[in-house]
């Protein structure tokens, strides 16, 4: 999977569990797929038309309401549906799901399958800021998914990140090259 890809599919925080919930089997109508995911509906509609502009779904012609429209995987969403579904199952607990949600969380799991520095993850996730990769950092390294470490025979000492536990599942699922 491409990263930039990624980064624009997790800008909206329930893209990646409709294309989980979709391969899972669940109708692809709002109300089904509202009621699978527990998000509220205005969120749920812009992951959804967010979806549709990335055209990884689009409108089943012939199915559906105007307001009330039925979706389908493009093919492109086809390829990607397996892998979110593997990002969602690898989740445990609700913290893990709502950090899930967050923009920054899997293309930063993504890019740390081995160590590597602040500035390397940076260069990786363009257009991420210092803060937004700082808060990422702290909070999956909070999780305990990403793991600090320091490098303390260079000087000055260095930091790495590296995916652990269920972030480097993943990190597997995703399968970008390291």
């Amino acid at each position: 999977m491409d990263i930039e890809i990624l980064v624009k599919v997790t800008s909206r925080a329930w893209s990646l569990k409709v294309l989980a919930l979709m391969h899972e089997g669940v109708p692809g109508r709002q109300a089904p797929l509202l009621a699978a995911s527990g998000a509220s509906r205005t969120t749920f509609v812009h992951s959804l038309c967010h979806l549709e502009d990335l055209c990884l779904l689009e409108r089943n012609p012939g199915h559906g309401h105007p307001p009330r429209p039925e979706f389908r995987l493009t093919p492109a969403g086809q390829r990607l549906a397996p892998i979110a579904h593997q990002i969602e199952t690898a989740v445990r607990d609700d913290t893990g799901a709502i950090l899930l949600r967050k923009m920054w969380t899997v293309p930063l799991l993504a890019v740390a399958n081995r160590p590597k520095v602040f500035s390397e993850l940076k260069r990786e996730l363009n257009p991420i800021t210092d803060r937004a990769l700082s808060k990422s950092l702290r909070e999956l390294n909070n999780q305990n998914w990403i793991e600090r470490s320091v490098n303390v025979e260079l000087h000055p000492p260095r930091p790495y990140y590296q995916v652990v536990n269920e972030g480097a599942q993943i990190s597997h699922a995703i399968g970008l090259p390291g």
